[in-house]
């Protein structure tokens, strides 16, 4: 029983550590941003932040200037200071391998992204040198999202939503990569992966698969 027991907290906190993820989140003011690893927008204190300090952010101003960000740790959290001006921050972090019995042996990568205030398409977007990423388009007035990966549409991918009223739904992009528009105001957090078969090593240990994982926070008006 006391094995039976152990091998269902291991179970479970795989589960919980899979749900986590590397959010960007913009401060009331705008001025900063606070990043977490966690399966909502607070700080998890059950979760040491120490495995995404190695996170290289940038900020991007409306003129398409950008500006490394330095940031630094909290107890559960990263916190930094943005230039003035700054309406994207984005960032690329390299987690760890995912190993366990009943999936192949994965590289996690996460690929956060935060729009503070207004921003125009153009400078809300990457393009083709992020791996996946999540983009807001106007849609009659409203606001969907675009999931891409290296700048191409990611058709019939499922893209988790976190919604102003704390629920959470799964939403579809069609074949242009598109999802439906969000109904409600206030802050959504929306995450996507992209799963590449590739093969190599990471700190000494073999993997057989990529897992790029975009998230974005943004307060849709």
């Amino acid at each position: 029983m006391r094995y039976l027991t152990t091998a269902i907290l291991i179970a479970l906190v795989a589960t919980a550590a899979a749900a986590h993820f590397v959010y960007v989140v913009p401060t009331k003011d705008a001025k900063g941003v606070q990043v977490v690893f966690s399966d909502s927008l607070e700080p998890d204190e059950n979760v040491a932040i120490e495995k995404v300090k190695s996170l290289k952010l940038t900020a991007r101003a409306a003129d398409g200037k950008e500006t490394g960000v330095e940031h630094k740790a909290a107890e559960h959290a990263l916190i930094a200071t943005v230039p003035a001006q700054t309406q994207v921050v984005y960032g690329s972090v390299t987690y760890g391998l995912l190993t366990r019995k009943d999936v192949k042996p994965a590289l996690l990568l996460y690929h956060p992204k935060a729009i503070l205030g207004a921003c125009d398409a153009k400078v809300a977007t990457l393009g083709d040198k992020a791996p996946i990423e999540i983009v807001p388009v106007a849609v009659s007035g409203k606001t969907a999202f675009r999931v891409t990966v290296g700048g191409k549409a990611l058709a019939d991918t499922e893209v988790s939503v976190l919604q102003p009223d704390g629920n959470k739904a799964k939403w579809k992009t069609d074949k242009d990569g598109q999802t439906e528009a969000a109904v409600s105001t206030g802050r959504y957090a929306l995450w996507a992966r992209h799963q590449e078969t590739k093969a190599g090593e990471h700190g000494g240990q073999k993997y057989e698969e990529i897992r790029h994982y975009a998230t974005l926070v943004i307060d849709v008006k």
